[in-house]
């Protein structure tokens, strides 16, 4: 089968040996996956092994084989894959053994795979392809950051520094969809237009003055994944004794900030990381209700996986990036 790797400290298109399902596995046809940032930083943390290993977290596709003792799904099933590895229960923090799909085990960008029964659910029938491939990561990101840490609620203003990533246009539809009030920023104007069209109610440039454009405004919440280069900025606009979390650091992951202008304003800060099978039914519950779609940037075969990375490193997107697979 063909499946996109790291061999030998390169990234390549290659030929890989088709999965089976072992006792308590399915293998899985896959349809579409997702690149999300942490595929981009696999190379580095791989090095120069020389066996080969197929990368990607997120995908859906078919059940094609089950193995012994398999009864949540059958042959057949359209699924998506859940990569948090696992972390079934929803908890204060991963289980130690918490893992992300994709490394060490095999990933998503090929044709199949096989993993245990219990990392599949069933596919929302209203979605496409596409927007179920890279649906489960940045889905389960936004919302444990926005419900279970940020306990947003109707009424809330939240506010999100960037505004053009796969979480974030999770972010926006989640918040909204309960009657939240979603100001964004970027630096693309395009980024902020779409998410105007999103539903974001207010959106700002990221170079603009954030405290004279939101002196009007109340910030309950402020999601940052961003890091060191919003961290600080963020934190002057959040009210008194509001919540801040954070899932990420695309900049400097070391922040230095005024503890005592923090502990006097009484804030509240939590960090998440991905979120348990728990809150992804939850989230595939709540996309259901609102009949829910994520925003698919673009789509890019297979065989391009490599340009698809470029268009991610490029910070070009609005949405999730997908690979089409065996359509």
């Amino acid at each position: 089968m063909r499946a996109f790797v790291i061999e030998q400290g390169e990234l390549k298109i290659t030929d890989m040996p088709e999965p089976t399902a072992q006792k308590g596995e399915v293998v899985v046809a896959l349809k579409a996956a997702g690149i999300n940032h942490r595929d981009l930083n696999l190379l580095k943390r791989h090095g120069n092994k020389p066996e080969p290993l197929i990368i990607g977290s997120d995908g859906a596709g078919i059940v094609e084989s089950v193995g012994e003792g398999v009864t949540n799904v059958s042959v057949g099933d359209e699924v998506i894959i859940n990569p948090a590895l696992r972390w079934f229960a929803n908890s204060d923090a991963p289980p130690p053994e918490f893992d992300i799909l994709g490394m060490p085990d095999h990933g998503t960008f090929a044709e199949k795979i096989a993993l245990s029964a219990e990392q599949v659910e069933k596919k929302l029938p209203h979605l496409t392809w596409e927007e179920a491939g890279g649906l489960a990561l940045p889905a389960m990101t936004g919302y444990r950051a926005l419900f279970t840490k940020g306990q947003v609620k109707k009424g809330d203003t939240l506010f999100i520094p960037g505004a053009g990533s796969g979480v974030a246009t999770f972010l926006i539809q989640f918040a909204k969809n309960i009657g939240a009030r979603v100001i964004v920023t970027s630096r693309s104007e395009d980024k902020l237009a779409h998410a105007k069209e999103l539903g974001a109610d207010l959106a700002i440039a990221t170079d603009s003055d954030w405290v004279k454009k939101l002196e009007n405004e109340t910030v309950d919440l402020a999601i940052d994944s961003v890091g060191a280069a919003t961290f600080n900025r963020t934190l002057d606009i959040v009210k008194k004794g509001g919540r801040i979390v954070t899932f990420g650091a695309t900049t400097d992951d070391v922040v230095d900030f005024n503890l005592r202008k923090f502990f006097y304003g009484q804030y509240q800060l939590f960090g998440s990381t991905m979120g348990s099978r728990d809150e992804l039914r939850e989230l595939l519950n709540h996309m259901e209700q609102y009949e829910m779609h994520p925003v698919v940037g673009k789509v890019f075969e297979l065989e391009e996986a490599q340009e698809a990375f470029d268009y991610l490193k490029g910070a070009k997107q609005f949405g999730k990036v997908i690979l089409r697979i065996n359509q």
